[in-house]
């Protein structure tokens, strides 16, 4: 590893140590993620020839600018596209909410025992996750929290098993997270194949932190108040309803949009927000209201976008795709494999801790560029490293709060602190994915 690898990987390291003290630097995350990506990229163009070279550039230094810009660019235009995803998310989901749209689903899971609440929000959270993707449902159910738990640190227990939950509940199903469908559809993996052998683990997964997570809910709930519309004036139930099905049924509609026009995800979603904002302004027009237009308030839902969470978003993904480019995340991997002996149980195991330190994706690519797909064995469609590195990297996101796209999120919302999360929450993750774990390998070994 040469001199200044080591500074790049250093840096990153700093950094995510201070994101993980937030909470006793007083600095935001963000500021931090956004600075420690442009220091990278910038030790990254002090000597960037040995890093290309060894990427497959066969170019002389007159095209090395060009083909670095290009690069950069490269990684850019995937972070866009996973921030305007979120943000289409979060507005459709945010527009739907402020119309009351989701009142029907509250009053489904509305109870006064806090440990009922918790396992009905859990296996919905787990379920539509699999049918959406865990960052559009940890949305979802985020705001479906706020009008359900008053108590603010009894909605950190909640949001973690929010985190949980759809984590687990996106890494069973080819469709419900980033990197299930990377193998999906780099025919790694089967729908049916993933489903069958990933579920029971999964489902364990989730169930094994719910249990444990229930004992730190004491008494009964008390709700939130009612929020009074800032207009003074209510949508029809039958108008919420039709929000509610444009807006949650337009979220499913997304991975058909995609798999129809082979379009980007986040076209989709952009696509369902012009739809459902359309439609509210037909049903506010002609409407006298206090403050001006619909137009008006789709854009204060537009303003409470949390820009911090996105920038901090944009400041991780783009570092980590600065070690992705010199070459560390394929060593790591390459290494692991060494050490372990071939033992893939193990390796995908580790490869899931990593996941919840660096984002998984570009984990997840390394592993699939290092190993190619066998006629038979474990890395053959459907073999145990590949099912394995689904559950692994899925699941193993939620140790860590800022290891998944959904806790990046819940941790914006809900203003959870890194040391928090890792104090009480990581431990009761591990428990429950180390289990989940188990039941594949028994699976495996006397089922299948």
């Amino acid at each position: 590893m040469s001199t200044l690898t080591i500074v790049i990987v250093s840096v990153f390291i700093l950094g995510y140590l201070c994101i993980a003290l937030e909470s006793v630097l007083k600095i935001n995350k963000a500021a931090i993620a956004l600075f420690m990506f442009v220091i990278c990229w910038t030790f990254y163009m002090v000597n960037p020839m040995p890093y290309l070279i060894a990427s497959g550039y066969t170019g002389g230094e007159e095209g090395m600018l060009a083909h670095i810009r290009h690069i950069i660019e490269s990684h850019l235009g995937e972070t866009a596209e996973t921030l305007f995803f979120l943000m289409g998310a979060m507005t459709i989901v945010e527009i739907v909410d402020s119309n009351g749209g989701f009142n029907f689903v509250r009053n489904a899971l509305r109870t006064t025992s806090k440990r009922k609440l918790m396992w009905r929000m859990a296996f919905l959270t787990f379920i539509l996750s699999a049918i959406l993707d865990n960052l559009t449902t940890s949305i979802v159910m985020i705001m479906l929290l706020h009008k359900l738990v008053s108590n603010h640190n009894d909605r950190l227990v909640y949001a973690s098993m929010i985190i949980i939950a759809a984590n687990s509940g996106g890494a069973f199903s080819p469709i419900g997270d980033v990197t299930t469908i990377m193998l999906w559809i780099g025919n790694m993996i089967t729908t049916g194949g993933v489903i069958k052998e990933i579920f029971i683990p999964s489902l364990i997964s989730m169930v094994v932190p719910v249990f444990i997570l229930q004992y730190m809910l004491k008494g009964e709930l008390v709700y939130p108040k009612e929020k009074v519309d800032e207009e003074g004036h209510e949508l029809s139930q039958s108008q919420r309803q039709i929000l509610f099905v444009i807006g949650v049924g337009g979220l499913i509609f997304v991975p058909v949009f995609r798999y129809l026009t082979d379009l980007p995800p986040f076209m989709g979603i952009l696509l369902i927000l012009s739809i459902l904002w359309i439609v509210t302004e037909i049903f506010y027009s002609g409407v006298q209201v206090k403050q001006g237009t619909f137009a008006n308030r789709v854009s204060k839902v537009l303003s409470r976008i949390d820009l911090p969470t996105i920038m901090f978003f944009l400041g991780i993904l783009m570092a980590v795709g600065c070690l992705s480019e010199i070459g560390v995340l394929t060593a790591l991997g390459q290494s692991l494999d060494k050490m372990s002996g071939g033992n893939h149980y193990l390796v995908t195991g580790v490869i899931g801790v990593l996941s919840s330190i660096v984002d998984n994706v570009p984990l997840v690519a390394g592993c699939m560029k290092m190993y190619p797909i066998a006629a038979m064995g474990d890395f053959a469609v459907d073999g145990i490293f590949w099912q394995l590195l689904a559950y692994c990297a899925g699941v193993g996101g939620s140790m860590l709060i800022i290891g998944s796209a959904a806790g990046v999120v819940v941790m914006g919302i809900e203003k959870i602190t890194f040391g928090w999360y890792m104090k009480k929450i990581s431990w009761i993750v591990f428990v429950g994915y180390i289990a989940g774990m188990f039941s594949y390998y028994l699976i495996r070994t006397y089922l299948s």
